[in-house]
């Protein structure tokens, strides 16, 4: 399938979130928990609800955002992006993904966060991406090296959750690397489209 936007790849389309949107951001909750990333208090699906709505209405200002991850095959919500730091002045921003515990390893994140990097380095004029991811999550440590992600550190014990404190481990990635590696175009290269996440 060709793309009909620079927002809609081979696999996923990024959009907006809407309010209708609620009881998948619950299910990834669940897949959270249960997969052992940070336990929070339960949420009612009121509270799904309107965490949704806020989303859906609230303005964005370019730098700090989230999207919906949608399956360009089912058109079924997968997962979420965005960016949720950043300095523009320094020229960095952070960024984060979640897939839910049924789509991973299909392709469907490396695909949104090639898609996320391409519109902040090339469109926004950003030159750095940082990403921190638990030092226990080998998949997603595995997916941010393969997409070009270098090790910048560990912040040592600097997480609770689980009962106990974890590493944190910081990757960068700046914008002529992502270059080297990634087409600019909107397309996906041939490096993205081997990736498996």
């Amino acid at each position: 399938m060709t793309p009909t936007s620079f927002w809609t790849g081979k696999r996923v389309r990024l959009r907006g979130i809407e309010p209708d949107d609620w009881t998948a951001f619950m299910r990834f909750a669940v897949d959270e928990e249960r997969l052992g990333d940070l336990l929070q208090p339960p949420r009612s699906a009121e509270g799904f609800r309107t965490w949704a709505t806020e989303q859906a209405t609230s303005n964005s200002d370019g730098e700090c955002f989230r999207l919906a991850v949608e399956a360009v095959e089912t058109g079924e919500i997968v997962g979420t992006v965005g960016s949720h730091h950043a300095d523009p002045r320094a020229g960095w921003f952070e960024y984060g993904v979640t897939m839910g515990a049924d789509h991973r390893r299909k392709g469907y994140a490396a695909e949104a966060v090639v898609t996320l990097l391409r519109f902040m380095f090339a469109e926004r004029r950003y030159h750095k991406c940082l990403a921190r991811v638990f030092a226990h999550n080998e998949a997603s440590l595995a997916l941010h090296r393969r997409l070009g992600f270098v090790e910048e550190g560990r912040l040592r014990d600097h997480v609770f959750f689980a009962g106990r404190y974890h590493d944190v481990v910081m990757l960068g990635m700046l914008a002529d690397e992502f270059t080297r590696l990634h087409s600019m175009s909107g397309q996906l290269d041939s490096a993205s489209n081997a990736t498996r996440t």
